[in-house]
């Protein structure tokens, strides 16, 4: 996945409950971030494969394709498996975060979602994902001095 530095993240939220859909959508308001929205999870994996999301919130109960088995092909898949996923299920067992967990997910949360929580989320990973490609671009500047062909910042 590449995030370009100069455009807002890109979150795919993959939500089969226009309410719950809409619901998320209005908190994220509150984030530069451009927001799409997938109704189930067979639309979900095209979305992140053509669109390359920088964040995924990923509902567990959906029609087609669970987000658990959404979360495991994404992972196993060369050009999205560096998406930011953030399961979001109203399931509350134990089990149900293993699950999350051995899919791939990055977090989990449980609904109702609290909005505080989601945005602290949401920034964290987005932020995480995003450092490690500032440090990789500043390399590759002082690699390209280092050889004489950097281009002026």
């Amino acid at each position: 996945m590449s995030h370009a530095l100069d455009r807002p993240p890109r979150i795919l939220i993959a939500e089969d409950t226009p309410q719950a859909a809409e619901l998320l959508e209005v908190y994220l308001a509150e984030t530069d971030a451009e927001v799409r929205v997938a109704s189930d999870g067979e639309l979900a994996m095209q979305q992140a494969t053509a669109w390359r999301p920088d964040l995924v919130l990923l509902d567990v109960m959906m029609p087609r394709v669970t987000g658990f088995e959404v979360c495991k092909r994404l992972r196993a898949n060369p050009a999205t498996r560096e998406i930011g996923i953030i399961m979001i299920t109203a399931l509350d067992q134990p089990s149900d975060v293993e699950k999350a967990v051995e899919a791939g997910t990055d977090d989990f949360l449980s609904k109702p979602i609290n909005k505080a929580e989601l945005l602290k989320r949401v920034r964290a990973l987005l932020d995480s994902r995003r450092h490690p490609r500032e440090l990789d671009r500043a390399l590759a500047y002082i690699e390209g001095v280092q050889k004489g062909d950097a281009a002026q910042p």
